[in-house]
């Protein structure tokens, strides 16, 4: 028999830790030099912008000896935040490349959802409250996801894409009234090499959708739900709101407009039944803004 209250409270204290690891990282990343294969991402604190870097665009004398140096600060394994690891320079600035970004989306969020795996397991939740592999005990299925997975997986990449238009249009609005949200960690994480584009969409993006769906979706909607008996719309509130929390390196309308994608998130996963849907959905939607945005 499933151990609700444990499995409650163990979903509880990842998601806060969860949130409290993004806020670290998003500290780090505010006062940071981004190095990527095609150039530094200056979007940073005003002493930082280009400095280091003469005008071809190669780095100063110091930078230069900071590699020769055999004493010099080199790799550290997860800089302050113990979340985003970075490499030091002498000024003391962390200095995060593109390509060590994107292995550190992916290594924590496969981390977390191995650990909300146990946890599930430990508490014998069975896998068709998350909406995988069977009719949810509460949501039941929905008639899309009695047509098969072939119809999850369009109805998937249609609300993905329905969902990035209006991501696009807030972010327009928000310009014009000067509350754009922040494009710093995307630009941080936009591939300069094919093979960053690679790592960033076969690996990173699907890890990190599953992921947050699994938790925000699938624990503290459809776990919870089918636990407790409390009403699932009540429940998608709540986790929608974290989920815009957990995304504040996009500034003050980046949480809300997370927020407002999470809602839409759970709403497929209510609908449906399935959590492949919302996972496919969250998977187009970020994959859409990296190539329309960082293709260049």
């Amino acid at each position: 028999m499933p151990d609700w209250a444990a499995f409650a409270l163990a979903a509880a204290a990842l998601t806060l830790s969860l949130l409290f690891l993004t806020r670290r990282s998003e500290r780090l990343l505010e006062r940071a030099r981004i190095a990527d294969s095609r150039d530094e991402v200056s979007d940073a604190p005003s002493d930082v912008g280009d400095a280091g870097r003469d005008p071809r665009g190669e780095a100063d004398g110091n930078a230069a000896d900071t590699e020769s140096d055999p004493d010099a600060p080199g790799v550290e394994g997860a800089a302050d935040t113990g979340a985003v690891p970075a490499i030091r320079r002498p000024d003391d600035r962390p200095v995060l490349t593109t390509r060590l970004l994107l292995l550190n989306a992916a290594a924590s969020q496969a981390g977390g959802l191995v650990v909300l795996a146990a946890v599930a397991w430990w508490a014998a939740v069975p896998a068709a409250a998350f909406g995988v592999g069977g009719t949810h005990p509460t949501l039941g299925v929905g008639p899309v996801a009695s047509l098969g997975t072939p119809a999850l997986v369009a109805v998937g990449v249609t609300a993905g894409i329905a969902l990035t238009t209006g991501n696009e249009a807030a972010a327009r609005l928000g310009s014009r009234v000067g509350l754009a949200p922040s494009d710093r960690l995307r630009a941080a994480m936009a591939p300069g090499t094919a093979g960053e584009w690679v790592l960033l969409l076969i690996v990173a993006l699907p890890v990190v959708a599953v992921f947050e769906e699994a938790l925000f979706r699938g624990a503290l909607v459809g776990a919870l739900a089918a636990g407790f008996a409390v009403d699932p719309w009540l429940l998608a509130v709540g986790s929608s709101v974290a989920f815009g929390l957990g995304h504040g390196a996009q500034g003050r309308l980046g949480i809300v407009v997370a927020g407002a994608l999470g809602l839409a998130l759970a709403g497929l996963f209510v609908a449906t039944g399935s959590l492949l849907v919302p996972v496919v959905a969250h998977y187009v939607v970020n994959a859409v803004e990296f190539a329309v945005h960082e293709r260049s």
